[in-house]
């Protein structure tokens, strides 16, 4: 069972950044694929950014394509989102999530582990 614990969330004026962190136990040498999602209130959820942990491919999401970055430290078992530029459209909570294969990596669907989520708000 893989444990996802996110961390940084918190408030940013427009035009700043914010670093959220996704630390996974160390049970997970099976996890394929890590994510980062969103939901802000009264939307669906929906993948921003995605790397494969073998080898590094990243995909994003046009609304943060540019402004975001999702990188991983493989010792540390930890997956980072640097965020630039935010806008108060990026308000929202903000959730670490893994997958045991590579399917369609911005789909919830892939997904089979989750965080609890971190809160970002932007003014």
């Amino acid at each position: 069972h893989v444990q996802l614990v996110e961390s940084g969330g918190g408030s940013a004026q427009a035009g700043g950044s914010l670093r959220l962190s996704c630390a996974a136990s160390a049970y997970s040498r099976s996890v394929q694929l890590m994510a980062w999602f969103r939901q802000a209130p009264g939307k669906q959820r929906e993948g921003i950014a995605a790397i494969r942990r073998s080898g590094g491919e990243t995909w994003y999401a046009g609304s943060v394509k540019g402004r975001f970055t999702i990188s991983q430290d493989s010792a540390r078992n930890t997956v980072y989102l640097q965020m630039n530029n935010l806008q108060p459209e990026d308000t929202a909570m903000y959730y670490c999530a893994a997958s045991a294969w590579v399917g369609d990596p911005l789909k919830q669907r892939e997904y089979s582990y989750w965080g609890q989520g971190t809160q970002v708000t932007v003014s």
